[in-house]
C-alpha cells in the first residue's frame, strides 16, 4: 500500500502532522500526546484490532513512517515551534492562492463557507478521529480529508476573517483631559487600531499565553508585528512573552517600544520598572564581568534569581 498523500496541505510539499494524528492545528501538547498513545496502542502488533500478517506489516509501516515522526515533531518544543512557523506562513500563502484552490470533499466545501468555523472544524476533526485508524486501508484517504479541513481552516483564519472579529477591548485609563486653554503639550495620539488580520494573530497569541505556550505565542506576535510594526499592543505582548521566558533584555526593548507608541500601556508601565531594576542588579553583580555573564550567558532556568524575583519565585 502506498503511503503517498497528495491532497490538502500535502499538495504543497508540506507534511501535515496534525492530519496524521487527527488533531486540530491549535491542539496543545497534552492533547497531542493523548491522541498519539491511542493510535500507537491501536497499531501495536499485539493489538486485538490487528489480526493478519499483512495488517501487522501495514500497521508497523504507518506507525514508523507517519505516526511516530508526527508525534516527535509536535511534542518537542524546538521542532514544534519551527513547524508552527512554517504552518503560519502556509496559511498566508493559502490566502493569496485561495482563488485557485480546489476542494474535493463536501465537508471541506461546507467549512469554507461556514459562519462558525471553529465549531464545525473541531467537531469534524473529533468525529473523524473516532474511526481514522479502524480500517488500515482507509487511513490515507482519512488523512487526506483531515488535511483538506486543515487547509480550509488555515485559509480562513490566517487571512482576513469573513465575519468581522469583535472589537478589541480598550484599556481603562484613569486620566483627566487638560482644560481647553492649557499650555501643556497636546495629548499623545491614540494608537492606531489593528486590522482584522493583526487582531487574529494577537488573539491567538493571547490564547497561547493563557496556556503558558510562550514559544508559540512569540511566533504569532512576531508575525503580527511584521504586518503592524507600530502596534503598541503587539510590542507589549511580545515583551511579556520574552519576560516569561526570562529574556529580560528583549523584554525591555519591546516594552520601550510599546511605551513610545502608547505611553499609557498598562502592561509596560507595570513590568518595565521591574525589568530595569533586575537588569541593574545583573550588571552590578560580582560575576557580571566573568565569561558566564557576557553575551553568551544562558537564561536562568532555576526559577530563582532575577526571574524568580519578578514572578514571586515561580516560573510558569
Amino acid at each position: 500500500m502506498s503511503l503517498r498523500i497528495d491532497r490538502g496541505l500535502f499538495k504543497y510539499d508540506f507534511i501535515d502532522h496534525h492530519a496524521i494524528l487527527c488533531v486540530s492545528v491549535d491542539a496543545d501538547v497534552k492533547e497531542i500526546r493523548k491522541r498519539y498513545l491511542k493510535i500507537a496502542r491501536h497499531l501495536h502488533p499485539d493489538s486485538s484490532a490487528i489480526t493478519t500478517e499483512s495488517e501487522k506489516k501495514l500497521a508497523s509501516e504507518l506507525l514508523s513512517k507517519l505516526v511516530n515522526p508526527a508525534y516527535e515533531t509536535l511534542s518537542a518544543e524546538r521542532t514544534r515551534s519551527e513547524y508552527m512557523i512554517v504552518l503560519s506562513q502556509m496559511g498566508k500563502r493559502l490566502v493569496q492562492e485561495s482563488a485557485s484552490i480546489e476542494l474535493n470533499t463536501d465537508l471541506a466545501k461546507q467549512l469554507a463557507s461556514a459562519p462558525n468555523i471553529d465549531h464545525l472544524y473541531k467537531s469534524a476533526i473529533a468525529k473523524i478521529a473516532e474511526t481514522q485508524y479502524n480500517s488500515l486501508k482507509e487511513v490515507i484517504p482519512a488523512i487526506s480529508q483531515i488535511s483538506e479541513l486543515n487547509l480550509v481552516y488555515l485559509m480562513r483564519t490566517a487571512g482576513k476573517a469573513l465575519a468581522a472579529p469583535p472589537p478589541a477591548a480598550k484599556p481603562i485609563v484613569n486620566s483627566t483631559p487638560p482644560p481647553p486653554n492649557a499650555t501643556s503639550a497636546p495629548p499623545s495620539p491614540e494608537p492606531p487600531k489593528e486590522d482584522a488580520n493583526v487582531e487574529n494573530y494577537l488573539r491567538r497569541a493571547q490564547s497561547l499565553i493563557d496556556k503558558n505556550q510562550f514559544a508559540s505565542a512569540e511566533v504569532e506576535l512576531k508575525d503580527a508585528l511584521k504586518i503592524a510594526p507600530k502596534s503598541s499592543r503587539g510590542h507589549s505582548s511580545l515583551a511579556f512573552v520574552y519576560l516569561k521566558q526570562n529574556k529580560l533584555k528583549m523584554a525591555k526593548i519591546h516594552f520601550d517600544n510599546a511605551l513610545k507608541l502608547d505611553p499609557k500601556d498598562q502592561t509596560a508601565l507595570t513590568w518595565k520598572p521591574k525589568i530595569d531594576k533586575a537588569l541593574g542588579q545583573q550588571s552590578s553583580s560580582p560575576n557580571a564581568n566573568s565569561p558566564s555573564s557576557t553575551g553568551n550567558k544562558q537564561p536562568d532556568k532555576s526559577g530563582g534569581g532575577l526571574f524568580g524575583g519578578l514572578f514571586g519565585g515561580k516560573k510558569k
